[in-house]
């Protein structure tokens, strides 16, 4: 089959015919319909990420049908529409998995990095780690919830009960939680790039109360903040406009580094924090909590072999929402 591979670091991808994955007896293998183009994949791309499994094809927000079951993978059928995230593997074993917390787990294996993902037009997949998935949402739709709004979610958990909420960096996964917390009754205020007003129409179009440049005051103190972006700095701007106890949390799996910053932004019981991938019950939670309180995922979509082009607009801010590839 002819999929998008990526051979070697700092690297476009390159179309290549790979072997079509045989599934293994806990897995599925799947007919890919869609595939999220996220940050992660230009962080492995780009080096950021050290060890990925190579040659390797990308993609870890994946979204299509059962084509065929190994021989105990019983939790789906034939012909089953489901959900690939990046959480591929857990031991079980070490104190992480057996107290709740496989996201840390130790040997955890991740999709599109330690496993071959979804820029392909078929993937294999272990069964005890896919998601069900909701029928309100089309293919392309679903994707981004996969990551961008599985790891927005539980970003926007540890953050708390805050009601004045920033949101740094308004990309793939913020246009998705800005209207879910919009919905549980948040005021979202929106931080951008400088100059970005289609960016700031956007967020307040999705329901933020407010939308700004980095580094702009907010009309309110706020009670907590998600960054995003993978600028450090960005850590410490939050923190200068949050209030007391306030938790600062970054939701990337890679930032640039946080810059020396007085002691006193910290004081007051304000907190520095961050997200470490997801758990299966973050997933099944989130899909649920999207079922009842719909949002509107806008992606823009592209072939296969437009790959690198998807990867482009994401790395140079052209994307308004989420990247989709349709195998």
């Amino acid at each position: 089959m002819r999929a998008m591979v990526l051979e070697r670091q700092r690297a476009s991808l390159v179309a290549a015919d790979v072997a079509e994955p045989e599934p293994g007896p806990h897995e599925l293998l799947i007919d890919v319909a869609a595939c999220g183009v996220c940050r992660t994949d230009r962080h492995i791309i780009d080096g950021d990420l050290t060890r990925p499994k190579l040659p390797l094809v990308l993609g870890h927000q994946i979204v299509g049908t059962v084509r065929a079951c190994g021989a105990q993978a019983d939790e789906f059928a034939v012909g089953d529409r489901v959900g690939v995230p990046w959480l591929g593997w857990t031991c079980g074993e070490c104190r992480y998995c057996t107290s709740g917390r496989e996201n840390l787990c130790l040997r955890a294996r991740f999709t599109g990095y330690d496993v071959d993902g979804g820029y392909a037009p078929r993937a294999a997949a272990d069964a005890r780690y896919c998601l069900a998935l909701p029928d309100n949402y089309s293919d392309a739709q679903t994707a981004p919830l996969l990551c961008a709004g599985l790891i927005g979610y539980r970003a926007l958990r540890l953050v708390g009960d805050a009601e004045a909420l920033g949101f740094y960096g308004f990309g793939s996964s913020a246009h998705i939680l800005c209207q879910l917390a919009a919905h549980e009754g948040r005021r979202v205020y929106a931080f951008t790039r400088p100059g970005d007003s289609a960016g700031q129409d956007f967020a307040r179009s999705l329901g933020a109360a407010w939308a700004g440049a980095s580094g702009d005051t907010p009309p309110e103190e706020l009670e907590g903040a998600i960054v995003f972006a993978a600028d450090g700095a960005l850590m410490v701007e939050a923190l200068r406009v949050c209030a007391r106890g306030a938790r600062v949390i970054s939701a990337g799996i890679h930032m640039s580094a946080i810059p020396a910053f007085d002691y006193e932004l910290l004081w007051e019981e304000r907190a520095l924090g961050s997200v470490a991938n997801l758990t299966r019950a973050d997933g099944r939670e989130f899909l649920c909590t999207v079922e009842e309180a719909p949002v509107d995922v806008e992606v823009t979509t592209y072939a296969l072999e437009d790959a690198n082009r998807a990867l482009g607009d994401l790395r140079e801010g052209r994307l308004r929402g989420s990247a989709v590839l349709l195998p």
